[in-house]
């Protein structure tokens, strides 16, 4: 058994990830790397704080690992899979031993177990490690809710790639000031989505309001509804996604929030003619979990993350 860490995937490294993932997937039935991990799949095409760990056992593709160093330099966050195949071997632990050097001393680590995969608990339970957070799974199966009305002031329409852009990113950086993946998206991470086969700037809605700053006709994002859309694959049907919604914090409590999910809800539902739509939400975010439950979401299925500590 040999793992290989490098910052930068080879061609040869990328097959045998690939590999590992596809197998995952069709064997678990989601995914064991996030969106954001996957987008950073790219042969020769470093990022700056992400390490690659890639396992073989008889030169076979037996696992992966995605580590991100964190940006105070103490914490690092990690994704992994080891080949259903393979698992029950000790594969996972070994991967883990050299994630955990990988970190280097002192530092947290926290890694997902996405669905709250049963080896990942075993895992954590063997290292002691803590779960630190719950990212919950929400589905709707309804038909599309009524329109909301826009408080007093506040325009809708639809984003405007290469306009919008860094406008985007400011309000994004501000609406999710306290979340640890979401408010710290960069130009690469926009640009990563953009250029995605799925994106679709109809079903990007932004909020404004007049700029009193700014030249005449001149305005200011206030919030945004970002929707997507998954093809259908084999027997499952396409589903539509709340992608993200953000509202600026000077908005809150004015029903802004309830009239950009219903706005992307009926894009999803009457534009796309799509009958199911999920959306992610942290489990300590009640205020958020109360507006999507009230449409109609329930808990699908739930990804963990754990902690342990590198000494």
């Amino acid at each position: 058994m040999a793992i290989h860490t490098t910052d930068s995937l080879t061609a040869e490294d990328l097959g045998a990830v690939r590999t590992v993932l596809a197998a995952a997937a069709t064997v678990d039935g989601r995914e064991a790397v996030s969106e954001a991990g996957r987008l950073r799949l790219r042969a020769d095409s470093p990022r700056p704080g992400i390490r690659h760990l890639v396992q073989m056992l008889d030169a076979r593709p037996a696992g992966y690992a995605q580590l991100e160093a964190g940006p105070d330099g103490r914490t690092a966050t990690v994704e992994l899979a080891v080949h259903p195949e393979l698992r029950r071997q000790g594969l996972g632990r070994q991967l883990l031993d050299a994630v955990l050097a990988a970190a280097g001393p002192q530092r947290t680590v926290d890694f997902w177990a996405h669905g709250g995969h049963p080896g990942a608990a075993r895992l954590a339970a063997e290292y002691g490690a803590e779960l630190v957070r719950e990212l919950r799974q929400m589905r709707r199966t309804a038909p599309a809710p009524a329109a909301e009305p826009l408080p007093s002031g506040v325009a809708l329409r639809t984003f405007r790639p290469g306009w919008d852009d860094q406008a985007w990113l400011r309000l994004n950086a501000l609406a999710f000031a306290h979340h640890p993946e979401q408010g710290s998206w960069t130009e690469q991470d926009l640009a990563d989505r953009l250029a995605e086969p799925w994106f679709d700037p109809a079903g990007f809605f932004l909020a404004t309001r007049p700029d009193p700053q700014g030249p005449a006709g001149a305005e200011r994002l206030v919030g945004f509804h970002w929707t997507k859309v998954h093809p259908a694959t084999g027997a499952d049907p396409a589903l539509g996604e709340v992608y993200v919604v953000g509202v600026d914090p000077a908005e809150q409590g004015n029903g802004l929030g309830r009239a950009l999910t219903a706005a992307g809800l009926r894009h999803l539902g009457e534009d796309r003619r799509l009958e199911t739509v999920l959306l992610y939400v942290d489990a300590d975010n009640p205020a958020a979990i109360r507006v999507y439950e009230r449409v109609g979401f329930t808990i699908h299925e739930v990804d963990l993350m754990y902690q342990v500590r590198t000494d």
